[in-house]
């Protein structure tokens, strides 16, 4: 199989199910954040704020439980299901709202009066990592949720592509004499 038709079949997927692309994009959110969850592990050890914990737990829940949600938004030959839809997007801010709190807690031990973390020791390089992820993080989950909004407007443009196959040799079916 040569590239141009490995292309050709992964358009013709795309058209039949053109919110794959943001489910991809949500994919990569939690892959990033899932293979990152050291640094916030040990920021979550090394700061010991308020709720980090529980933002951190609640952030792996509900990108799993977002997944679930978009899978059951679109389900196959039916209308959106439009509850899934507004839940998944509600996890989607959620998760948003857990990584601002996460940061403000790194913010705040950072530049509390007494006793500051200091980050440009090596023994705390794992936390600007962390600062990093959860700036990452919420810039993919603000293109997933961009995706997902504007799926009705890219969806019918992705449907219109022409991926027909040329075929070569049909010119002479006229031609064909069957009364032998």
């Amino acid at each position: 199989m040569n590239l141009k038709e490995f292309w050709r079949k992964r358009l013709v997927g795309l058209k039949r199910k053109p919110q794959t692309i943001a489910l991809l994009v949500l994919a990569i959110a939690f892959l990033y954040y899932s293979l990152n969850l050291t640094s916030i592990s040990n920021t979550t050890a090394r700061v010991q704020g308020q709720g980090m914990g529980l933002a951190g737990f609640a952030t792996m829940l509900f990108s799993i439980l977002s997944l679930v949600c978009f899978l059951n938004t679109y389900p196959h030959r039916k209308p959106v299901n439009k509850f899934m839809l507004i839940l998944m997007l509600l996890m989607l801010g959620v998760l948003i709202f857990c990584d601002f709190y996460y940061q403000g807690r790194i913010l705040a031990a950072v530049n509390r009066p007494e006793n500051p973390i200091d980050l440009t020791l090596a023994a705390n390089a794992f936390i600007p990592n962390a600062l990093r992820v959860l700036r990452v993080h919420r810039i993919i989950l603000y293109v997933g949720i961009a995706l997902v909004l504007l799926l009705p407007v890219y969806g019918p443009m992705i449907k219109k592509i022409n991926t027909s196959i040329e075929v070569a040799g049909n010119e002479g079916m006229g031609k064909i004499d069957l009364g032998e």
